[in-house]
């Protein structure tokens, strides 16, 4: 790990972010931190550009206006390849995600797969064994469950947890999924990032991590952003299955 970078974007985020950045800070040292803000009328951009300024390893990037997770990210990561980080993670600023766990994530970017290919992609992932939630009600369990499920179906993805916001790329990883074909801005941004690695040959692993519901301030997520997300998720299957009907035509006819 010679310049890792731990992206978290923030909205509002205002009582959690400068805990999450310290705990961050605090269990891989050697990591820098890009707190990613798009204009937080709360103030969590002030609070960040204060944590920037009394650690040289934290960083701000400011965005005029609010257009989606996805956005952020990307922009984020484009930040990142320009200045040579690598391995880059993403993970939320309400604490959902345990900085304490990220040692393993970073870990598994090291190994290999069963065909001895190396890992491009770690996932921390909430539905495989040893992979758990605290304090989530059983409804948005089961949505979520649903969301990755029906991902998994559609595109034809081994990842099990498939809307997963934890994770951890290598920088060659990130080029080799084209971030300029990743079109998506909301919470399906997820699912299109995991889609274009398959898409790229990339090796994705998950580890197990515990997912904790936020103590403080408001969830962004809802029914209908979820099944906005899903309604992407048809189209580009079914968009995939003409695909391969046509491919599969074209060397019928050419045989």
């Amino acid at each position: 790990m010679s310049r890792a970078l731990v992206v978290i974007p923030t909205y509002n985020e205002r009582e959690n972010i400068a805990e999450t950045v310290a705990r961050v800070r605090a269990v891989v040292p050697e990591a820098s931190v890009l707190v990613v803000d798009d204009s937080s009328p709360d103030g969590t951009g002030y609070i960040a550009e204060g944590l920037a300024a009394e650690d040289g390893a934290v960083h701000l990037l400011s965005r005029t206006s609010k257009d989606g997770l996805g956005a952020a990210y990307l922009d984020a990561f484009g930040w990142a390849l320009e200045r040579g980080f690598d391995p880059i993670v993403q993970m939320d600023a309400d604490g959902s995600h345990l900085p304490e766990q990220l040692p393993s994530l970073l870990t598994a970017l090291e190994t290999t797969d069963a065909a001895g290919r190396p890992v491009d992609i770690v996932i921390g992932s909430r539905w495989i064994p040893g992979g758990t939630i605290e304090n989530w009600p059983r409804r948005r369990e089961l949505l979520s469950r649903w969301g990755s499920a029906y991902a998994r179906s559609m595109l034809r993805l081994s990842t099990r947890d498939a809307t997963a916001g934890y994770r951890v790329f290598r920088a060659s990883a990130l080029r080799a999924i084209r971030l300029d074909d990743v079109h998506t801005r909301g919470y399906g941004f997820q699912v299109d990032m995991l889609w274009h690695a398959r898409q790229a040959g990339l090796v994705v692993v998950e580890v197990p991590i515990t997912f904790v519901e936020r103590v403080r301030g408001r969830s962004k997520m809802s029914s209908m952003i979820v099944v906005e997300a899903m309604l992407k998720v048809t189209v580009w299957g079914i968009a995939g299955l003409f695909r391969r009907s046509a491919a599969t035509s074209g060397r019928f006819v050419g045989s």
